[in-house]
């Protein structure tokens, strides 16, 4: 004589809630990691009262003690123009400036001016007054 219960419990673990989760953490950093403005070398940025975010396509940066880097990959200055031209070929992109506030102004121009040249936007990055 076996005695059976009628309600059977079952004991396997549902991993569909763990998946989603998952699957919205992982959208939510891929999205705020657009916003991220990555700079190859570390800057002391200026301040401006208007500080807009650009969606980077080209970032340029220039350290106080003038070292250049074009998209996180450390240059020579005269390299720039190279780099510049060869992210830049057939289209018409978006350079963002990172230059250190004590930089003297030339290589702002500088760089600017190559980039406009390659009928690039130019952008200077900025941080906002606090």
């Amino acid at each position: 004589m076996a005695l059976q219960s009628k309600n059977k419990i079952e004991a396997a673990f549902s991993m569909s809630s763990m998946t989603d989760i998952i699957f919205l953490l992982l959208i939510f950093f891929m999205l705020t990691s657009s916003f991220i403005t990555p700079s190859g070398l570390p800057v002391n940025l200026p301040s401006s009262e208007t500080s807009d975010i650009v969606m980077q396509e080209v970032t340029v940066s220039v350290t106080k003690d003038l070292r250049f880097s074009v998209n996180d990959r450390r240059v020579a200055r005269e390299e720039i123009k190279r780099e510049l031209e060869a992210l830049l070929r057939d289209k018409k992109g978006h350079v963002v400036l990172h230059i250190d506030k004590e930089v003297p102004v030339e290589y702002l121009v500088e760089i600017g001016g190559i980039a406009a040249t390659l009928e690039a936007n130019v952008s200077i990055a900025t941080k906002p007054y606090r």
